[in-house]
Order: structure tokens, then sequence, then C-alpha cells
């Protein structure tokens, strides 16, 4: 019982250290209509990366692992990532997007977050 006290307590403590980082890096980044804001939401299974337009309050153009090509995908989620991240740079160019605020939403810049960033980077995605 002691352990599972200790894991709660632990899990609290890293939600709330990213919801601060989130609130921290939200205050100094915004999407506009020439830079919208490429933001990225992880799961422990999922990744969903939306274009937000702040200005307007929209969704231009998003991307997720939940996708029906990539749930069946037996890829690793790193890999997986890397497909959402050309998937998001692709949809991104054919609504006239060039380049984008990247918001990591307070997730550290390692692992399935930089490979995303990597692989829209890669495909023509300026940031």
């Amino acid at each position: 019982m002691a352990i599972g006290l200790r894991h709660n307590k632990h899990s609290a403590k890293k939600t709330a250290s990213r919801l601060r980082r989130q609130i921290r890096v939200r205050k100094k980044i915004n999407g506009t209509p020439d830079r919208p804001r490429l933001v990225v939401t992880k799961s422990s299974k999922h990744l969903f990366v939306q274009v937000i337009d702040d200005v307007a309050g929209k969704t231009l153009v998003s991307a997720s692992t939940m996708e029906a090509d990539l749930r069946g995908a037996s890829d690793n989620k790193t890999d997986k990532a890397k497909t959402v991240g050309g998937l998001i740079a692709d949809r991104a160019k054919a609504a006239g997007i060039e380049a984008v605020v990247f918001d990591r939403a307070g997730n550290k810049y390692h692992g399935r977050i930089a490979a995303l960033a990597d692989a829209a980077r890669e495909n023509g995605l300026g940031f």
C-alpha cells in the first residue's frame, strides 16, 4: 500500500511540474495567422498534434496516432511520432502554412517530442 501512495505522489508532482512549465511557455508564445502554434499533446500510448491560430481560436490542421492507418501499425511509439511529424508537415503545407511556433506543452524536448519535431522540420515545416 505504501508503494502505491508514493507512486501517486510522484506522478502528481510530475503532472504539476509539467503544467507549470506549460503555463510559463504559453505566456510567451502565441499562434498568429502568419505563424500558427504547433501544439503537441502526449498520452502514455498516443500523440496528438494540432496547428492552431490563437487569434481566430481555430484548429487549422491536426494529426494523431489515433488515425486508422497509424493505429494498426506495429511500429514503436517513436517511429509513430516520426510518421505523425511528417503527416502534420504535409497537411500544413497543403493548407498554405510554411512556418509555425512549436509548443511542446511542458513536455521535455526528448524522445517522441523531439522525433516529431525533427520529422516535421525534415518535411519542410519551419520553426
